[in-house]
């Protein structure tokens, strides 16, 4: 049975229409700015596939900006260590009227065989928080036929060749999750190496270099795609 709004521990704010949007931690002003960095790139005609969900705001913008399929996946929020609940997610989807798919599955098991190939692919929020972030980023390109988006926490901003910052205990904001704050020439050049030879750059419209736990940005990977 789906829950109620005011049952559910939101993460993301989500706007479910008739004035009605949710308490998330997240606020909706921050998700409705990013959105329009997350979408740069139109998924009108697209399918997508949203790796990290969570309760869904980017996989219902998607749909909203005219994506033929989405499929939203998580596993730490959902049922692993994490929020450990799917409610907010079932919730907005059936308030929203979505068509949105999910699937419960770890970053590491997405894989053509178990999630199919997409157009577009959202893997937003996840990177810094795997332990093997190549693996990681590895499985989900493995699955994205034309264009990739990354959004995540980035360190060492001023060192000139691809590096990361490892992040023992809490020593990251006291989250024992965050585990490493890759550069952006790591990202760029981990996205090079898996198939997609042009790569944009775009800070996030709130980060501050002279504050560096701000310090974040989205990648726009693009495949060859043969004419």
């Amino acid at each position: 049975m789906v829950k109620q709004p005011q049952e559910i521990r939101w993460f993301h704010s989500i706007d479910l229409c008739n004035g009605l949007i949710t308490s998330g931690i997240k606020p909706h002003d921050l998700l409705r700015e990013e959105s329009e960095y997350v979408f740069r790139y139109s998924p009108a005609g697209m399918s997508v596939l949203d790796v990290g969900a969570w309760d869904g705001f980017f996989s219902f913008e998607a749909e909203r900006r005219d994506a033929v399929r989405v499929l939203a996946t998580d596993h730490f929020c959902w049922s692993g260590p994490g929020w450990e609940t799917k409610d907010g997610f079932d919730t907005a989807r059936h308030f929203l009227g979505s068509r949105g798919e999910d699937l419960d599955i770890d970053v590491l098991d997405i894989s053509p065989e178990t999630t199919g190939t997409f157009d577009m692919v959202l893997f937003s929020g996840v990177l810094y928080h795997l332990k093997n972030p190549f693996l990681g980023l590895e499985k989900v390109c493995s699955v994205c036929s034309r264009h990739i988006v990354v959004e995540t926490l980035i360190d060492l901003w001023d060192l000139d060749r691809p590096a990361g910052a490892f992040y023992p205990g809490r020593s990251k904001l006291n989250d024992p999750t965050n585990w490493w704050g890759l550069n952006h020439h790591a990202v760029s050049a981990m996205l090079n190496e898996l198939g997609f030879p042009r790569v944009e750059i775009v800070l996030h419209p709130r980060a501050n270099p002279q504050t560096p736990d701000s310090m974040r940005a989205f990648f726009y990977g693009f495949r060859e795609v043969s004419s």
